[in-house]
Order: structure tokens, then C-alpha cells, then sequence
């Protein structure tokens, strides 16, 4: 299907989306798109006062709720209240994420801070709503990933990176660890029979807030690394295709993954993307899966 855009998306009314990190970037053009065709969007978010300026900007059928995908608590919290609100969710967005290029950080749960976040807090969140997914009519799934995934490797003997830190790796690592739970989720999902489809996308080198946060603990060189970088970015309306088709197209499939077209999946219209091999590898979803339930303590599938 060359040239999606979002005026592809079908009508939304009487369904209730979820997206992660709605009130900038990526999260704030999804969340725009499925409210403006008729969703109920629940933004999902850390900071609120952002959250409410995301959603008087908005406007449409919009609410915010407080979630810190760093915070296991927080993210059972989150869950619990809106399994309570809204016993069927049609529509999970796992889009909120964090780049970090200085030191080693970790979240409130001692998981390496990109890792715990991008993953292990996703990972927590859809296990804790798949109750409320699968008593939709079309329920879906989809999980950010990102090209870094390619070249990063998971290292089961130190998944929080606490031996040889490096930020950039641990980063790519957080987003191959995503892209194989999606993955792996589908594969479950399929074998219980569940109603539930899980896609995957990524937004090639997108222009967001992302970036010059990550580049913060430089100071002004910072700032400039950021601004260049930028500079071979595309714009973020552009960038959030590829999961907006992974949240509405009804073609989707089960497992599939959308990314850019153009420049090895760096800009452009969307497409089919292409998984590493590791994060299309069977035995590396089943051994992630085990450790992730021990890690968040959630259980499922």
C-alpha cells in the first residue's frame, strides 16, 4: 500500500485507545490522529500538567492518566484504575520511551533506566490490560521498536548492562528486547487463540524531543550534537505513520512490523520493515518472555 497516510485511518468511534508518552512527540501525533477520527484517547502519561497541555491541544474525546513506566507500582496502578474505568480497551499504543546517552541510570525497580522503561515497563502494562484488550471486538497491540534493534544483542548473563556500560548499546538493547517482545507476544497470542493482534513499527530517524534530551548531560556541545542531528531527521508527523498504520490499518496481521521506506528504513513512506534475525529468533523470545515475568512479576500467556 504505497503512500499511507493518516487519512487512511478508518472511523474510530466507539473505541477506547491507550497510548504511552501521548503528550510529545510520536505519543502526541498518535494520539491527535485516532482523536480526530473518533476515538476516546487515554493519554498515558508522566508528567500530567504536560499531559493536560497534550490534550487541550488536541481536543476531541481525550482524558489523562498518570503513568510511569519506570515505576512498577505505577504501572499497576495506572492498570488497575483503568481496567476499573474502562473494563475494554480496544487499542494499546506501547509508544513512550527514553533515550539516555550518560551515565548508567536505573529506574525505581533497579532495572537499567532505557531498559526497564522501554521494555520491562511495556511489558508489565500489556500483561496487566490483556484482560480488558481481549473483551474487544478488534483489540490490538503494538509495540515501538526502533532500527537500532539491528545492531544490538541481548546479553542474558547482564540485561541491565551493569558490566562495561555503554548508553548508546544499552539503548539499542532496550529496543531489540521490545522488538522481540512484540514479537514473542504475537507468537502466544496466536497459540491461546486470542482475539488480541500484536504489530510492531518504527519511525526511522524522526524528529522528536527525544534527541536533545539524550544529549542534555553535554552541555552546549550537547546541544549542538542535537541540532545537527536533527538536521537528517524527518518530520514527526512523517515518523508516526508507521504505527499509526500498525494501530488501524485493518489489514494487519499478527507479527507484523512497519517501518520507512527509504534510506535502509530511515525515512520515507511506509513499509513492511525488516526484524534482525535475532529479533525474529524463537528461542530468544521464549528465554526473554521467562525473564521478563521474573523481572516485573507478571505473568501471562
Amino acid at each position: 500500500m504505497a503512500g499511507w497516510t493518516a487519512d487512511r485511518i478508518p472511523d474510530q468511534h466507539g473505541r477506547i485507545a491507550v497510548v504511552t508518552g501521548a503528550n510529545s512527540g510520536l505519543g502526541l501525533v498518535t494520539a491527535t490522529e485516532l482523536a480526530r477520527h473518533g476515538a476516546h484517547v487515554v493519554l498515558a502519561v508522566r508528567d500530567t500538567a504536560a499531559g493536560a497541555e497534550a490534550a487541550r491541544r488536541i481536543g476531541g474525546d481525550v482524558e489523562v492518566r498518570r503513568l510511569d513506566l519506570a515505576s512498577l507500582d505505577s504501572v499497576r496502578a495506572f492498570a488497575a484504575a483503568l481496567a476499573a474505568d474502562h473494563p475494554v480497551v480496544d487499542l494499546l499504543v506501547n509508544n513512550a520511551g527514553v533515550v539516555l546517552l550518560g551515565p548508567r541510570r536505573v529506574s525505581a525497580d533497579g532495572f537499567e533506566l532505557q531498559f526497564g522503561t522501554n521494555m520491562l515497563g511495556h511489558f508489565a502494562l500489556t500483561g496487566l490490560l490483556l484482560g480488558t484488550l481481549a473483551a474487544a471486538p478488534e483489540p490490538r497491540v503494538v509495540s515501538l521498536s526502533s532500527i537500532t534493534h539491528k545492531n544490538a544483542h541481548l546479553d542474558f548473563d547482564d540485561l541491565m548492562y551493569e558490566r562495561r556500560y555503554r548508553a548508546a548499546a544499552a539503548y539499542g538493547r532496550s529496543k531489540l528486547a521490545t522488538t522481540v517482545f512484540g514479537i514473542e507476544l504475537d507468537r502466544r497470542l496466536r497459540a491461546a487463540g486470542s482475539p488480541v493482534v500484536s504489530a510492531l513499527a518504527h519511525p526511522g530517524l524522526t524528529r522528536t524531543n527525544l534527541t536533545p534530551r539524550a544529549w542534555e548531560h553535554r552541555g552546549r556541545l550537547g546541544r549542538v550534537i542535537a541540532r545537527l542531528g536533527l538536521l537528517a531527521t524527518q518530520p514527526v508527523e512523517q515518523g508516526a505513520l508507521p504505527q499509526l498504520r500498525a494501530a488501524t490499518d485493518p489489514g494487519v496481521r499478527g507479527g507484523q512490523f512497519f517501518g520507512p521506506a527509504k534510506l535502509f528504513e530511515t525515512l520515507g513512506r511506509v513499509t513492511e520493515a525488516r526484524l534482525s534475525r535475532e529479533a525474529a529468533d524463537p528461542a530468544v523470545g521464549k528465554r526473554l518472555w521467562t525473564a521478563a515475568e521474573k523481572l516485573t512479576g507478571v505473568n501471562y500467556l
